[in-house]
């Protein structure tokens, strides 16, 4: 998925997507230590997109908290 898909996304969207990145890598990582895995790389682009998508998360909530005048907590 591509960061500008990403940033379409909502808040809401961005953390059911987020849980399920989790539980995509944790799966993965079981059947990487039950050698059923043939491609580790897909673990580390799961890992990649999982950042992205929590580094929008924290983009749009200080951008959501700075509009409502929370600034600084």
């Amino acid at each position: 998925m591509k960061t500008a898909e990403i940033r379409e996304m909502t808040v809401l969207e961005l953390r059911d997507k987020e849980h399920e990145l989790e539980d995509e890598i944790f799966r993965l990582k079981i059947k990487r230590f039950t050698a059923q895995l043939d491609n580790k790389m897909v673990i580390r682009m799961k890992k990649k997109e999982l950042a992205r998508v929590k580094t929008i998360i924290n983009e749009k909530v200080k951008s959501l908290s700075s509009e409502h005048g929370e600034v600084g907590k």
